[in-house]
């Protein structure tokens, strides 16, 4: 999936359906308030990135660092739950992700994300990033010494 919602499947979900979702399939690992416990914190963090203070450590979440929402489209739908991944519908992960979105002031309590609304919102941390502006400069692969994607075999021994 790209950030521009190219590759989201049709779907939808709204906050009070991932707020179910959530319960029933994340609640154990991320902690009741997506503040984390066996995995993850999901939220907060914002601001934390760009600062000096050891005393106050940069705190990675969805929140605070993620720069396009449907990045967590595309993690949750391959990855997760953890015990069984790829098992949540579209439907879900959309209402899920909008949940999750919610909980972090991102998107409002009575948004229903599908592939448009989800390309639409704007994450915290979207300036956050420099783009890198190597790949329109380096050699094509077929003019490259590597002249493949693929690693190479181990020597014989």
């Amino acid at each position: 999936m790209l950030p521009d919602g190219r590759g989201l499947p049709p779907g939808s979900g709204s906050v009070e359906q991932g707020k179910v979702i959530y319960q029933q399939q994340c609640v154990a690992c991320h902690g009741a308030n997506l503040q984390g416990g066996l995995a993850d914190r999901l939220i907060g963090g914002r601001g934390t990135l760009a600062n000096d203070d050891p005393a106050k450590p940069p705190m990675k979440t969805i929140e605070s660092y993620w720069p396009y929402a449907t990045t967590i489209f595309d993690y949750v739908k391959r990855a997760m739950p953890l015990a069984s991944p790829g098992s949540l519908s579209d439907d879900q992960v959309y209402a899920v992700t909008a949940y999750i979105l919610s909980q972090a002031k991102i998107v409002p309590a009575d948004i229903v994300l599908n592939a448009s609304t989800l390309a639409a919102v704007r994450m915290p941390n979207r300036d956050g990033f420099i783009p890198d502006p190597r790949p329109d400069k380096l050699p094509a692969i077929d003019k490259s010494p590597h002249k493949s994607l693929a690693i190479a075999p181990p020597p014989a021994k």
